[in-house]
């Protein structure tokens, strides 16, 4: 078995994490037992930059095993084995636990004590990264700093943002949720424009040999 690198021991303690129920700094703690959740290795070339677990991932320990997975993986042109496969793909949320519901019954934000204490640790275990997929505005605004214009200004804004002398390189997705159906409809170049190149971007990232 390989030696376990920065990013295993990162992951591991994180899965151990208890803060947002036992010493939360934004409100009420977790009301319910936590479950982070994380994928990736060090290899791992693209990165699902993700905004926190839902209720179905929360009982199954796995992520986007829901209809936005379902929805997620036809955007990126991936099946189950190579979207769950964590050499190649990691798997960051916002908030690893599930946050809980509101009033609604839709989901909470992403628990904010959650990306201070870890994401710069797990993104500096993963050296590899070609790619970054930024999905939804709690991911966005980490990544990107303020956003004036929100999620569809950023979103529309994807050529530029992939085309910036960064790396890894980024690019703005909007969240697979069924809720987010009317901005879909709304939004055709979404569908029309980015997708293919979203596909080829991840084609080229997921392929064998050195980065693209």
């Amino acid at each position: 078995m390989p030696p376990s690198t920065g990013f295993d021991r990162t992951a591991a303690a994180l899965r151990a994490c208890r803060l947002c129920r036992d010493a939360p700094r934004f409100g009420a703690p977790l009301p319910h037992e936590p479950l982070p959740i994380v994928q990736g290795t060090a290899r791992a070339r693209l990165c699902i930059a993700s905004q926190a677990p839902g209720t179905r991932a929360h009982r199954s320990g796995i992520p986007f095993q829901d209809p936005s997975g379902i929805r997620l993986r036809d955007w990126l042109g991936l099946d189950e084995p190579a979207f769950y496969d964590p050499d190649r793909v990691a798997i960051l949320p916002m908030g690893a636990c599930f946050p809980g519901l509101d009033a609604k019954g839709g989901d909470r934000p992403p628990r904010r004590e959650c990306a201070p204490r870890w994401r710069d640790e797990l993104l500096a275990g993963l050296p590899a990264l070609d790619l970054v997929l930024v999905i939804g505005q709690y991911a966005q605004a980490w990544h990107f700093g303020a956003i004036p214009d929100g999620l569809t200004g950023t979103v529309k804004r994807w050529r530029a943002i992939l085309d910036e002398p960064r790396r890894p390189r980024a690019l703005p997705l909007p969240h697979p949720s069924w809720r987010n159906n009317g901005w879909l409809k709304a939004n055709p170049w979404f569908e029309r424009e980015l997708l293919p190149a979203l596909r080829a971007e991840v084609a080229a990232v997921m392929a064998p040999g050195p980065s693209p």
